[in-house]
């Protein structure tokens, strides 16, 4: 399995507690919530899929459409 924008939003959306189509791609997600502490359990449950997944790569963008990005360029599923 990868990490699907629709898998990334529906991971949100659940720490969020949130619907996932409530979340659009180019919403900013520490505006909707997110905090570091979530984020980080999003990464350790994430890490399950991609291992080489880094916290940084995600904290430093701020949307799903941006993290899909550099997942894509990290060759890291999205």
């Amino acid at each position: 399995m990868t990490l699907t924008l629709d898998r990334l939003r529906a991971d949100v959306a659940e720490v969020l507690d949130m619907a996932p189509e409530e979340i659009a791609p180019q919403d900013n997600l520490f505006d909707l919530g997110l905090d570091s502490m979530r984020l980080m359990a999003l990464v350790m449950r994430w890490q399950e899929v991609e291992p080489a997944l880094d916290f940084t790569l995600l904290w430093e963008s701020a949307t799903l459409a941006d993290w899909q990005q550099a997942l894509a360029a990290q060759g890291a599923g999205a």
